[in-house]
Formats: C-alpha cells, sequence, structure tokens
C-alpha cells in the first residue's frame, strides 16, 4: 500500500505540469480494448486497490464484486465511472483510477522497450519513460506505428505533440509503436531533445513504477 500511495503522490504531481496543456488540446474519447489496465485505489479497500487488466468485454474484474462492463466506456472517464459503478457496493466509496496501455518505444531512445503508460500522459513525457531521445535522434520525425502502418501522418502528428495532445487523443492502443528515427548528429537536434525534457522529468519519476 505505500508504494501504491507513493505512484499516486507521484503521478499526481505529473498531473499539474500537464493540465494546462491537456487544457487546449481537448478530451480523448478512446475506448477500453482487452489488455488495457486500470491502476485503482479505492480508500479502505486494500483488495481494490491494484493495478488491473480489462478483460473480454471489455470488463474490469474485481475481487469480490465481479465483472464491470466497460463497454462504450472512454479510457478518459474511467475515474468518475468506476467511482459510480462502485458506489453500487461501497457506500461513499473514495475512487482514483487512471487508465494505463502498454507500448513500445523503439528507436533512438536511451533504454528502447516496452512501458506500461497512463493514455493522459504526453508523448514527450512517454519519451522520457525510456531515458529520452538520444543525441542521433530526428524527434521532428518520430512516428506512431500501429502493425505496419503510422497511425497519423507526420505533419498531424508534430502538430498534435504542440498543442500537448496525450496518448488518448492521440488515438494510441496497447501494443502500438513509438519510433524514434535516427539522424545526423547537427546542433539543433540538442536543441530538440532539452525542450523534451522540460516539463518531463517529474512525469518520468511518478511512472516508473508502473514498469516494474
Amino acid at each position: 500500500m505505500r508504494i501504491l500511495n507513493a505512484v499516486w503522490l507521484l503521478l499526481a504531481a505529473a498531473e499539474l505540469l500537464a493540465a494546462p496543456a491537456r487544457a487546449q488540446a481537448g478530451k480523448g474519447t478512446t475506448p477500453f480494448q482487452v489488455g488495457d489496465r486500470i491502476l485503482l485505489r479505492v480508500e479502505g479497500d486494500s483488495a481494490l486497490s491494484d493495478t488491473f487488466t480489462v478483460v473480454t468485454g471489455p470488463a474490469l474484474r474485481l475481487p469480490d464484486i465481479g465483472e464491470i462492463s466497460l463497454a462504450d466506456v472512454p479510457r478518459s472517464d474511467v475515474e468518475s465511472y468506476l467511482t459510480r459503478e462502485l458506489g453500487r457496493y461501497i457506500n461513499d466509496a473514495a475512487v482514483e483510477a487512471r487508465a494505463l496501455i502498454r507500448i513500445s518505444l523503439m528507436g533512438e531512445v536511451a533504454r528502447p522497450g516496452f512501458y506500461a503508460v497512463p493514455i493522459d500522459l504526453v508523448l514527450p513525457d512517454a519519451l522520457m519513460l525510456a531515458g529520452g531521445a538520444t543525441s542521433m535522434a530526428r524527434i521532428d520525425r518520430i512516428s506512431v506505428m500501429r502493425g505496419k502502418a503510422s497511425i497519423l501522418d507526420e505533419s498531424a502528428l508534430q502538430a498534435a505533440v504542440a498543442r500537448g495532445a496525450t496518448l488518448d487523443e492521440l488515438g494510441m492502443r496497447a501494443g502500438d509503436r513509438i519510433m524514434v528515427p535516427r539522424g545526423t548528429n547537427d546542433p539543433e537536434s540538442k536543441w530538440r531533445i532539452a525542450g523534451l525534457v522540460i516539463s518531463s522529468l517529474a512525469a518520468v519519476v511518478g511512472i516508473v513504477a508502473l514498469t516494474r
């Protein structure tokens, strides 16, 4: 429980940094799919305070309660939705919930691999989970891949990142890949990377615990 509480406190700090950008970006509407995860905390109930995987339905299967349908529930609305649903079983339930997806960060990042990340994270913060971009990275040519295809063209993705769009608003799903291509080692690349680092460090501290 101490670890879980620490995760929530650190995620809250990251939330404060990212909130202004998200307020301008709008709200995502992507529904849940099987394999997504939900970081849940119910005050006073240790059995319901854990990370749960979305099962076929889609639904959330909880101890002593059973399955709660997530059909047509936007991932961005999970906290308010679960507060209502759990209120049927628990009086005055104090609920905190956050949707997570497992994605891969590949290419010119310090630690390529798979990471479970909150869907309300902005893309630069996601890169910082993998140690940030290398000095050879071409941040202006980053892509988000699903299978063999990009889910957004280059100009649309750059515009979305510039306005602070979250992973949910980009429409990212479990299994998607963020690809950072290799370029020339030029002075401008260092400034692009530095721009990603600013405002991202606090988010990294809070989310690293989710990937372990």
